[in-house]
């Protein structure tokens, strides 16, 4: 994919997580999502957090968390998610939809793949389908593999080759895991849910 196509990825999956979080009753948006200790509402408040954020609110915030980045994360989001109203949540994820700017620090790839993992965070606990489209799967795919913090994906999945059923992607050496492409990428963001639909790991 091109800068042109991910940018219009990016675009199309924060515009479906919208429409999702539209249609979520008050229950849905308290659900616990796939990420610890974060309901449905706190990732929907982290996704409006990157396209909206300054330089100076994040370098506070850092210093807040005490240099710990996940923590600054999981701090933003949680505050985000006690201040603003759930209409201004899915309000300000719209609102991003053709932006092109990005958290500081941030990178495309890394955008793009953050609003597809978080997307399933949402969907899968709450039995919504919402497909991860092949394309960008299989660019978030290579980015999970090739970056190292925050998932480690390369490292703890030394040894074994995964390998994509619908798509033409393919990692490492050594014993095969294999599956849909959006079912390898949750994986190689840290996520188990997605197991039970691939063959080669026990769930």
């Amino acid at each position: 994919m091109d800068t042109t196509e991910k940018w219009a990825a990016v675009d199309k999956e924060r515009a479906r997580v919208a429409d999702l979080l539209d249609d979520l009753s008050e229950v849905e948006w308290t659900h616990p999502s796939l990420c610890e200790n974060w309901r449905v509402l706190d990732v929907a408040a982290h996704l409006t957090a990157g396209p909206h954020m300054s330089v100076l609110a994040a370098l506070k915030a850092f210093v807040k968390a005490r240099g710990n980045f996940n923590r600054m994360v999981y701090a933003t989001a949680k505050d985000l998610a006690a201040t603003k109203t759930r209409a201004e949540l899915v309000g300000l994820i719209r609102q991003s939809v053709g932006s092109r700017r990005l958290a500081p620090s941030q990178s495309l790839d890394n955008a793009l793949m953050d609003v597809h993992v978080h997307a399933q965070d949402i969907a899968i606990p709450l039995g919504r389908h919402l497909p991860m489209p092949v394309e960008a799967a299989v660019a978030s795919a290579d980015h999970l593999w090739e970056i190292g913090f925050p998932f480690h994906a390369r490292r703890k999945w030394s040894g074994r080759r995964l390998i994509a059923t619908d798509a033409e992607w393919s990692a490492g050496e050594g014993a095969e895991i294999s599956g849909p492409i959006e079912a390898l990428v949750m994986l190689l963001a840290g996520r188990t849910a997605t197991v039970p639909r691939l063959s080669g790991i026990t769930p």
